[in-house]
């Protein structure tokens, strides 16, 4: 008993953004039809005078892989920061769908609605398995008390199962998270948000660390994810954005530089100049 209560609570910190019970005005009821998912306009950030975003604007489509690129310190993770609900934008509009307005909402509630986030480092937990990280990470209440008397239904081992034969791990089903290699645990932690049912699904740098066979199967995972859910991919790799990317924005001093296919973009002169010259 006294390990399951450690584990929540460690299941709490891992899952600090998201709270047991929803508004009823929140949901995954999205409303696209005459828009994009995702619609920045103006957005201002200012750190000590320093402006890590300057009226960034930028659209994302439903189903849509977008690759972001740039020079470091080119406002990319503050970008990802303000979607969902860690920074709050100076000025700016920041909308998800038609009517949800995220700089009014906090980060749980953000993650409700629909928007995942998975960093670069993997965070999985190191003595559970594969399917044991996917269980704590089911869309359900995160309270500690009720994840003690949780049971799994025979629907929620079917979701995990084909979650991780989505991701390809069902054959390491039972191997320990600690066990696992790092583009496995990668790829784990992408299940891990997903069991979360998001609609934009936010990656940084994914590819960090990855050997070659590694780095091919996140691509095909990628592209297999977009569609269902539209996915926005921050990476330095050109050759990797190359194998994923239809459309490319390229951020520099907190603005979009460039937008376009990848071919638009290496051909840039700007784009050159400040990036891709390095």
């Amino acid at each position: 008993m006294l390990e399951q209560l450690r584990e929540s609570v460690r299941r709490d910190e891992v899952f600090s953004f998201l709270k047991p019970s929803p508004s009823p005005l929140l949901g995954k009821n999205l409303d696209t039809s005459h828009g994009p998912i995702l619609y920045l306009e103006d957005i201002t950030v200012e750190f000590d005078g320093f402006k890590a975003l300057n009226n960034l604007t930028l659209t994302i489509d439903d189903g849509e892989l977008r690759c972001i690129i740039g020079p470091n310190g080119a406002g990319k993770t503050t970008m990802m920061d303000v979607i969902t609900g860690k920074t709050r934008p100076d000025s700016g509009l920041a909308y998800f769908g038609q009517t949800i307005d995220l700089t009014k909402l906090q980060e749980y509630e953000i993650a409700q609605v629909g928007i995942g986030r998975k960093f670069q480092k993997p965070t999985v937990f190191p003595n559970h398995t594969a399917f044991e990280n996917l269980e704590l990470a089911l869309d359900a209440d995160k309270r500690t008390w009720p994840s003690l008397r949780f049971s799994l239904t025979a629907e929620q081992k079917d979701s995990i199962n084909e979650t991780l034969e989505y991701i390809g791990l069902l054959d390491c089903s039972t191997m320990l998270g600690k066990n696992l290699s790092h583009g496995q645990k990668q790829w784990l932690e992408i299940g891990m948000v997903m069991m979360q049912k998001p609609r934009l699904l936010l990656i940084d740098e994914p590819i960090a660390g990855m050997t070659h066979q590694e780095t091919e199967k996140t691509a095909e995972l990628l592209l297999k994810l977009a569609g269902d859910q539209s996915v926005v991919v921050v990476e330095h790799d050109m050759q990797f954005v190359r194998s994923i990317a239809n459309k490319v924005t390229v951020l520099h001093e907190g603005s979009v530089l460039a937008e376009g296919s990848m071919s638009e973009v290496q051909n840039n002169q700007k784009v050159i100049e400040v990036y891709l010259g390095e």
